[in-house]
């Protein structure tokens, strides 16, 4: 029952005086964030302001009860409402009912698909997605973000919504449009909320924000002038919906439903281990998918969207001394006071400023420094990221992702297939055995050739290996042994060593080269004894280690 309901065992050891003060604080804090910032991650997914906080009741509740994480905030956040609009917005209007119905229905096949991979143990799949990918992604997805909310901090109903290079253009083209009284609300927003967290951190910038523009708005009439405002805001709590569930439409969600249970997953779990290793304890990768999961399959039946756990509200929350999830269980009931009686307060609430909100939520996600430590450690990782971001940009974010794992793929494929192969010589003052390009003063023999292969043996590199070797043995008209150091090998398939075997036979009839293994690991010396491999090459064909292979050649 722990394994799904963690939450009883943190219930059980719950210290009234060292937990609930930090719980309440931080709860409160996050309920203060959540409430503009929901609303504004569902401007930004293309549905009413007031689903961003019915995401935050039910669907936060349920993570409290079966997730892993102790101070993970989940909720509405900024990428997978992207994700959201770019997969949804293709088949049905924006804001319209049948968008809704489709947004609902979306959250319900993440919420499946997040549980399935729970309960299936498949939490693994994750981390074929490298970092390199994921930062680029995030980066590129991060401006396509911002510049998705220009069209309301420059009051221009913009045709260009998803590419950024047309967002750009089209506003130099209209620049005569700008609405002046929307931009500056916005331009203020913008520069308070960077103002307050440099100089007034403890402050909720997002709620002062909030709460002067709305005042500003209000005393100058401004809504009459043409600043959008959010206006009603529905009042009561989610009732409970059943998604239309439709093959066809289930289908053409599939590709999103996909991409937003993989990325919020990884998002999630990332900053979930960040936190627990500074509080030292384990969140479980598929703990994690079955509270997401299930998770958002409540947000389906409560009129949310999908949701996952968000970077900076975790930690805020963590900031703000969450000490377990009851912390997320009094955000999730202030949220719910929020829509009881709280509602009608945000009529004046402009949209430029929930834009404001969203710019200054992700631009922390465009990680430079990333990005020239991946360049300049590992060329190849940096040309991943790269690769993933020009396709982000270009290509939008489903096609920007399955770009990057797609390239960062064929570079692990790539890589495998030509694996690193050293020339061995024996360094006396060492008494080891290293390679001759590092150690030049490593001692190598007229007739015997040492090589270590430090990658497992499969079918896509023996080619490679076996030209690299071939290669060796035209060069040396003098060699009569081969030595292979398998220390670095720790597994082979049974079509490498097929096309060993064969490699062994040809140099030894056509050259006269004799090949001896050394340092053999036990799962690869158990198949060369399936294989019959000592009835074939001898007994010494083998060798424990490269000093008594040499002795046993009459080398040393």
């Amino acid at each position: 029952m722990k394994d799904w309901l963690p939450i009883l065992g943190v219930l059980k050891n719950y210290d009234l005086r060292q937990d609930l003060r930090g719980d309440l604080n931080a709860g409160l804090i996050v309920a203060i964030m959540l409430v503009p910032q929901g609303m504004a991650y569902a401007m930004l997914a293309g549905l009413p302001p007031v689903m961003g906080l019915y995401a935050a009741t039910v669907p936060i509740l349920i993570y409290a009860l079966f997730g892993t994480s102790r101070q993970l905030a989940v909720g509405p956040v900024a990428m997978v409402s992207l994700l959201i609009f770019s997969g949804v917005s293709g088949l049905a209007e924006p804001g319209s009912s049948e968008y809704v119905s489709l947004v609902i229905l979306l959250a319900l096949m993440v919420g499946v698909i997040q549980l399935m991979m729970g309960v299936l143990k498949l939490g693994v799949v994750t981390k074929f997605i490298s970092h390199g990918v994921i930062s680029g992604f995030t980066s590129a997805a991060a401006i396509i973000i911002a510049f998705s909310q220009l069209k309301h901090l420059v009051g221009i109903d913009l045709e260009s919504s998803k590419n950024v290079f047309a967002i750009i253009s089209e506003v130099i083209l209209r620049i005569g449009d700008i609405h002046l009284p929307t931009l500056m609300i916005g331009l203020g927003s913008i520069a308070i909320l960077i103002g307050m967290k440099k100089w007034a951190k403890k402050l909720p910038a997002p709620l002062v924000v909030v709460a002067l523009s709305m005042l500003t708005v209000w005393a100058l009439s401004l809504h009459t002038n043409g600043v959008a405002i959010l206006r009603d805001v529905p009042a009561g709590l989610p009732g409970l919906t059943v998604p239309v569930i439709d093959t066809s439409l289930v289908l053409a969600l599939l590709p999103t439903a996909i991409t937003i249970s993989i990325i919020g997953f990884v998002e999630s779990y990332a900053m979930a281990n960040v936190i627990a290793a500074k509080e030292k304890y384990r969140v479980h990768a598929n703990g994690e998918l079955r509270g997401l999961g299930l998770s958002n399959i409540g947000a389906a039946f409560f009129t949310g969207f999908p949701v996952t756990g968000g970077f900076s509200r975790s930690a805020v929350n963590y900031d703000a001394g969450a000490r377990t999830p009851v912390a997320a269980i009094i955000t999730s009931g202030l949220i719910v006071i929020v829509l009881l009686f709280l509602t009608g307060w945000f009529y004046f609430l402009p949209q430029a400023v929930l834009a404001a909100i969203i710019m200054m939520a992700v631009y922390k996600l465009i990680d430079v420094k990333e990005a020239v430590h991946l360049w300049r450690v590992k060329r190849i990782d940096g040309i991943t990221l790269l690769v993933t971001f020009l396709a982000t940009l270009t290509l939008g974010i489903e096609w920007g992702i399955a770009v990057g794992i797609a390239f960062s793929l064929l570079v692990f494929i790539y890589q495998s297939s030509k694996p690193h192969i050293a020339e061995l010589g024996y360094v006396e003052e060492l008494n080891l055995y290293r390679n001759v390009n590092r150690f030049t003063n490593a001692k190598t023999f007229e007739k015997t050739l040492i090589v270590r292969i430090d990658s497992p043996l499969y079918f896509a590199n023996m080619e490679f290996i076996k030209d690299y070797l071939h290669d060796q043995v035209i060069k040396r008209e003098a060699l009569s042994h081969v030595v292979l150091d398998f220390s670095g090998v720790n597994d082979m398939d049974a079509i490498a060593l097929d096309e060993l075997e064969e490699w062994i036979r040809t140099e030894r009839d056509n050259h006269h080269v004799q090949t001896t293994l050394v340092s053999v690991k036990g799962p690869v010396r158990d198949l060369l004894d399936r294989a019959n491999w000592s009835e074939k090459f001898g007994a010494h064909s083998q060798y424990p280690s490269i000093d008594q292979a040499l002795i046993g050649l009459n080398v040393k």
